[in-house]
């Protein structure tokens, strides 16, 4: 690693991260603990009150509730001891998970969490390669301790093998299930102790020094403890000691082991992420690399959500800070449409409750109200022409057609679409062909999720029937070629809703006929979001 000058304080001291994790394995109960430790709320279980703290939830829509499961994803802001923390909140939903493969392009970390019984599951896969990809550096938390587990070794030999990275205890775990005591410390030699009375309260921490120190016999019984040394021991022998320069290149993982629900390991794992987690990295940009404290303001924005608040149709575009100190009123450059943005009511969401952002720094996500101007891969710069990259749109893997079953709103339907498309939430292809529309998603319950948003938000019901068509390809090359296959191939050809021309297939064998037929063109499955 290059060592610059150090980072001004308040970039320096920020901690930017989302937490990914297989449906159930205690997300958002960590997340609750993080912003009661970060003083965000009072209390655990105040995130899922009703009325007028409602708008503290971090899932906030109707069909959430219905279904139990978190799609819109936003961003939480705050502090701990001497760190700023803007924890980015991913949908844990496997059909969400291009909406996640996005957020995770705006975060400098990773929380991984893994339920002690299941061990690494196939979503929580997906998503490490995703952080794979990216080299970001992963923090695990190994929840639900308080329940039956399995066996440390074994949980930690899976992660080593099914994610190909170095795992190395930052503590161990004393007991599981009912047994269950706490987690012997191995960074600060200290032992933490669950206090099964108050899930609110942090129990106690007793310094000792070392594992030999004659104050562990007051507060374990000696079986237990006879365990904890001998597999110490062997942990210490087997497996890595903790490497910052190697957990930063992401090719190890410290990993707690904890109880989210009884408080328990979640402040040990808040202060790895501030002590040893990275601070605002350099960003990607077509033309250049872009340093955090450069001194102008430059950002890109890798989510937008509509109707946040439902009386109004605002969008709010979640922008990742790249760069500078941002200060509210600024004029800001929107390289895309080339036009200056005044953003005179930035919304930084502190204690997940939305209030105006005065000030931002680099590593901060800062949330601009907007009608649309906003789309998923834009920049916003003091002036210069930046393209920030690697944020990809991906093909969808299913696709069906959609109409109005009110025939009177069916013009209305073309509004909803382009801002669902607008918003990523899917993708819209009008077939150059006959009227309607075909939409594409990554997951089936987003059609379900789509259907509900279209009648609540726009009141028209919708059709979701099905379509021949199985997957979608953006197509490139040089233009002679381009028109005469579109001329030829005019049934099977549709453009999303930037206007770029899509070919619509079937089977393997339509893309596999393009190819071989129309020599130079190009069958894309990801389009860079770039201007």
């Amino acid at each position: 690693m290059t060592h610059h000058a150090p980072l001004p304080p308040e970039i320096a001291r920020r901690r930017t991260f989302a937490i990914i994790a297989h449906p159930d394995a205690g997300k958002t109960t960590l997340t609750e603990k993080f912003l009661l430790f970060g003083g965000a709320i009072q209390m655990a279980g105040q995130v899922r009150a009703k009325g007028e703290a409602r708008r503290t939830r971090s899932d906030f829509m109707k069909l959430e509730q219905d279904r139990g499961i978190s799609v819109s994803a936003s961003a939480m802001s705050f502090d701990f001891k001497q760190f700023r923390f803007n924890l980015v909140d991913t949908p844990g939903h496997s059909d969400f998970s291009e909406d996640t493969y996005r957020t995770l392009t705006a975060v400098d970390t990773a929380v991984m969490v893994i339920d002690g019984a299941k061990g690494v599951e196939s979503q929580t896969r997906k998503l490490f390669e995703v952080c794979r990809l990216r080299d970001l550096p992963i923090v695990t938390f190994c929840n639900k301790m308080d329940r039956e587990a399995r066996d440390t070794f074994e949980i930690i030999d899976e992660i080593q093998e099914h994610l190909a990275i170095d795992v190395s205890p930052a503590s161990w775990p004393i007991g599981s299930g009912r047994e269950f005591l706490g987690c012997y410390d191995l960074l600060n030699d200290r032992l933490e102790i669950m206090d099964r009375a108050d899930r609110n309260r942090v129990a106690e921490s007793v310094e000792i020094n070392g594992l030999d120190d004659p104050r562990m016999e007051q507060h374990i019984p000696a079986d237990m403890l006879a365990k904890l040394r001998e597999e110490v021991a062997m942990a210490r022998e087997l497996l890595p000691a903790f490497d910052r320069e190697r957990f930063l290149e992401g090719s190890m993982t410290p990993i707690w082991f904890g109880s989210a629900i009884n408080s328990f390991g979640v402040k040990e794992l808040m202060d790895g992420i501030g002590t040893y987690g990275p601070e605002p990295q350099p960003q990607p940009a077509a033309e250049r690399t872009v340093a955090p404290d450069e001194p102008h303001v430059t950002g890109f924005v890798f989510k937008v959500q509509a109707n946040m608040d439902p009386k109004h149709r605002d969008r709010v575009a979640f922008v990742r800070l790249a760069s500078g100190h941002f200060e509210r009123g600024m004029k800001l450059l929107h390289v895309r449409s080339k036009k200056p943005m005044s953003v005179t009511s930035p919304v930084l969401f502190l204690a997940s409750d939305r209030e105006l952002a005065e000030e931002a720094w680099a590593g901060d996500i800062i949330g601009i109200p907007n009608h649309g101007q906003l789309r998923i891969g834009d920049a916003l710069t003091e002036g210069e022409v930046l393209r920030f990259t690697g944020i990809p749109s991906f093909a969808p893997e299913l696709l069906q057609g959609v109409r109005s079953t009110d025939p009177m709103k069916a013009k209305h339907l073309e509004k909803a679409l382009m801002q669902f498309a607008e918003e990523g939430a899917a993708k819209v292809f009008k077939p150059s062909i006959g009227s309607g529309f075909v939409v594409g998603v990554v997951g089936a319950l987003q059609f379900d999720v789509l259907a509900s948003r279209i009648e609540i938000e726009y009141g028209i019901p919708v059709r979701f029937e099905a379509s021949q068509f199985t997957s979608a390809r953006w197509v490139q090359g040089p233009k002679d070629v381009v028109e005469k296959m579109v001329e030829d191939n005019k049934q099977f050809i549709a453009h999303d809703n930037d206007g770029d021309t899509v070919f619509l297939t079937r089977l393997q064998w339509d893309i596999d006929r393009v190819i071989r037929d129309y020599p130079g063109i190009k069958l894309t499955a990801t389009k860079e979001l770039m201007v």
